[in-house]
């Protein structure tokens, strides 16, 4: 995910101190890994710094001094050209799991055993996504089934991979 894009985008709405920013970061997309401040601000201080966001007012209210940054024109179109961008397919092909596989072919370890144990991490995901999708709202149901259908597509090349197991082995340690 863009960072970057994203605040920016927030600033859309109107102009924002760097903690209203991270707040509603949090809330729309951060539930699983939150911005840290400093992101925030060295995010903001480079977008000041290309031109893609000003300082509309400075406040301290007894506090601290809070920057408020508004979105410049270059800014919006920044954001309106990488939201028409689409993003990249992620085809896996170097596969972690792949590569374990064959190792313990290679190495007379059970593949099936870490196929399983795979499998068994993978239902145990899923069953926790689950759970998260039926008690979430509308956006963390939606993030969920993205998940979820990975997850789906990782256990049908697990059971793929179980029943090739064989025809695989006689080709890697061939």
């Amino acid at each position: 995910m863009s960072i970057g894009h994203t605040l920016l985008g927030l600033l859309e709405a109107g102009p924002r101190h760097g903690y209203d920013l991270k707040r509603t970061f949090d809330e729309k997309f951060g539930q699983d890994r939150p911005l840290h401040y400093g992101q925030v601000y060295s995010t903001m201080s480079r977008l000041l710094k290309n031109g893609l966001v000003e300082v509309d007012g400075i406040e301290s209210e007894g506090g601290p001094e809070r920057k408020r940054y508004a979105i410049t024109d270059a800014g919006i179109t920044d954001v309106s050209r990488w939201l028409a961008q689409p993003e990249k397919p992620e085809p896996y092909l170097q596969s972690t799991l792949y590569t374990k596989v064959v190792l313990a072919l290679l190495t007379d370890r059970s593949a099936a055993d870490v196929l399983d144990t795979q499998r068994s991490e993978h239902l145990r995901m899923m069953r926790i996504l689950t759970d998260r999708k039926r008690k979430g709202d509308l956006a963390d149901q939606l993030i969920c089934d993205h998940a979820l259908f990975h997850l789906e597509a990782d256990l049908r090349w697990l059971e793929l991979a179980a029943a090739r197991l064989g025809q695989l082995s006689k080709v890697v340690t061939a």
